[in-house]
């Protein structure tokens, strides 16, 4: 039994912290849960420090293994002769880091804390009921040793396919047959070249959180912020899994108990290439008193997989499974709030799922290939644009016009990310033409030449004065805009586009269209990895 119990030792988790219970907490009068972090004794703490630099070392290696086998080649130490005592060396390493680990677990089993863990743990996988996964919540630690709390397999989707959930794809050129096959040969190089870029250095480019060494770097922050998410919040933490099998990381925040109206609302946070719910835009909502449910990218945090847009949009589909099936909110409960690329997954979330009540998209843009063109030399621009139609398509603007309900965009007027000059241009930031291609589709009668003359006019604006200042200019009467609209829709009723403004004056369009703007559009004069103050978050207009 005792050497049953340390070779679990060996074999389980790191422990990095211990929550106080909520039950504990109530019966003491404490507000919150105040945890402490786990202490580690000393023989556990120095081989576990050994084997921390060991897998450090490793990450380095793996990261810059194409450079170091080049250089090996280079000096002839990949050979047969080489290579049979370098071997023996990787043996010897090995043996004496599988000692560490006999060592920590040894260090382990002798810490009262770590044993009733680890008892826990087992009880919990043998047995996964609410009573063993509550004292389960009460630790953070390894979330790959984490058991299952919900799964797509468990409901009916029917929008699953053998590859996941469907995605809008790009329109394929037509072609003749022997043209498409020539055409074919002729691209190959280009399509392994694509390949190659996409799953090397172009998806960490474009999603950096998911790079093992960042995430080493920030894992004490996102500690901290998971224990303020579980301690303050009473947050519980959750791991759903897939159509793809990829394991999602999230944290639900349940507010309905409160009694505010705000609680009854669930917001979905959809996080930055960058970033994670432990400190993401998860608290915005959460200063706001609504009830959040926060999930990490695939690759992110405790997330398993790749962020590509397939398993992007998986995640995204059993987290709101997740939330409709075991949390009990309904879809026109649900507001989708989304911060940079994180729009990707909202956009497709409210167009798979109509019935959402909202969405809220906060420095978000139309089209990664602006973006991506503009970082890259423009003698790759083919090759660019060849990479992301096929491997990271993120058309957010393609996939929101699919959708019927409320949509508030967010700008940073002093964005330096998704502007293609710089920050100083604001006329350079793709959410305006995120912005243009929502109101063109949903008004087009409206929105005709000079409708986006005055409200590129509008967003030519960089503060607040001269934003109201081109709005008095047009003299725009909001109750006016407002009875025309409802009138419009009280005698149809019909989705959009709407024919409203065919036959109406030059002057009447020009009121509408700048109306529109600024209620589709909020400026925030900041950067654009500032956080969203709680007053800033707001429901999207409805007429």
């Amino acid at each position: 039994m005792a050497g049953w119990m340390w070779l679990r030792c060996v074999l389980g988790p790191h422990l990095q912290r211990i929550h106080r219970s909520p039950d504990q907490s109530r019966a003491e009068g404490r507000a919150g849960r105040r945890g402490w972090s786990y202490q580690l004794r000393s023989l556990e703490k120095h081989t576990d420090s050994i084997l921390g630099w060991a897998s450090a070392l490793w990450s380095l290696s793996y990261y810059s293994s194409p450079l170091l086998l080049c250089y090996l080649y280079r000096k002839g130490y990949i050979s047969s002769s080489k290579l049979v005592p370098v071997s023996h060396y990787v043996g010897t390493v090995l043996v004496c880091l599988l000692g560490m680990a006999c060592l920590r677990g040894w260090g382990r089993w002798k810490n009262s804390e770590y044993v009733h863990f680890i008892s826990i743990l087992e009880d919990t996988k043998k047995n996964n009921t609410p009573a063993n996964k509550k004292k389960l919540r009460c630790y953070d630690f390894d979330f790959s040793h984490w058991p299952s709390d919900f799964s797509w397999a468990e409901v009916s989707n029917p929008k699953l396919s053998k590859a996941g959930v469907s995605l809008l794809k790009p329109e394929p050129r037509l072609r003749g047959a022997a043209d498409s096959v020539l055409n074919s040969v002729r691209t190959l190089p280009c399509h392994i070249i694509s390949f190659l870029i996409a799953h090397s250095f172009g998806r960490r480019m474009l999603y950096p959180g998911s790079v093992g060494l960042l995430q080493k770097a920030m894992r004490p922050m996102l500690q901290q912020g998971q224990a303020r998410l579980i301690e303050e919040f009473d947050g519980q933490r959750n791991k759903l899994v897939a159509c793809d099998g990829n394991e999602i990381d999230t944290m639900f925040v349940d507010r309905r108990r409160d009694g505010g109206q705000n609680g009854q609302t669930l917001v979905i946070c959809c996080e930055g290439n960058a970033g994670f719910y432990e400190v993401g835009c998860m608290n915005t909502p959460l200063e706001g008193g609504y009830s959040v449910l926060g999930w990490n990218h695939p690759g992110f945090g405790g997330s398993t997989g790749v962020p590509f847009p397939q398993n992007e949009a998986n995640a995204m589909d059993v987290v709101i499974q997740f939330a409709i099936h075991e949390l009990g909110f309904q879809l026109t409960d649900i507001v989708i709030y989304a911060w940079s690329i994180g729009g990707f997954t909202a956009s497709w979330a409210v167009m798979s799922y109509p019935e959402i009540q909202a969405v809220v998209l906060d420095a978000s843009f139309d089209d990664l290939l602006p973006l991506a063109l503009k970082v890259m030399p423009d003698s790759w621009r083919p090759l660019v644009q060849h990479t992301v139609r096929q491997y990271m398509n993120l058309n957010n603007a393609e996939q929101l016009l699919k959708y019927q309900g409320p949509v508030l965009l967010i700008r940073r007027t002093r964005d330096e990310i998704i502007t293609t000059t710089g920050p100083e241009d604001v006329m350079s930031n793709r959410g305006n033409d995120l912005l243009l291609k929502l109101l063109q589709f949903r008004y087009p009668k409206i929105m005709t030449d000079e409708g986006i003359r005055v409200v590129r006019q509008w967003l030519g604006a960089s503060n607040h004065i001269e934003e109201a200042s081109v709005y008095s200019g047009y003299e725009v009467d909001d109750d006016w805009c407002v009875s025309v609209l409802q009138s419009y829709q009280a005698d149809r009723d019909v989705s959009f586009p709407w024919s409203v403004g065919e036959d109406m004056t030059l002057e009447g369009r020009r009121q509408l269209a700048l109306f529109l703007a600024r209620k589709y559009m909020r400026n925030f004069e900041t950067t654009h990895c500032t956080p969203l103050p709680a007053s800033e978050f707001h429901s999207p207009w409805r007429l």
